[in-house]
């Protein structure tokens, strides 16, 4: 670990690229993880829940970002669901 401080102290342009490529992999871990623990469509063990798309809110925005979001439900979509259960 000594070295690659030497190589810093040599090589002082290398200290902003680093700094960047640690903020840019920690927020693409943060992220990652945020999805995993928040968004109830993520899904880590199969077994559990096969497939959790099924009681999901369509009201309610899966997106990080939502703009607008206008949902309605699709009436063909309902019929379908309705013979189904």
């Amino acid at each position: 670990m000594s070295g690659f401080f030497k190589m810093l102290k040599k090589r002082k342009e290398l200290i902003p690229l680093i700094g960047i490529m640690t903020f840019a992999a920690t927020g693409a871990t943060s992220v990652g993880i945020y999805f995993l623990t928040t968004k109830p469509d993520v899904i880590l063990f199969k077994s559990k829940n096969p497939e959790p798309w099924e009681t999901l809110d369509p009201s309610k925005p899966q997106k990080l970002l939502t703009i607008n979001q206008q949902w309605k439900p699709v009436e063909e979509v309902q019929i379908v669901k309705g013979l189904m259960k």
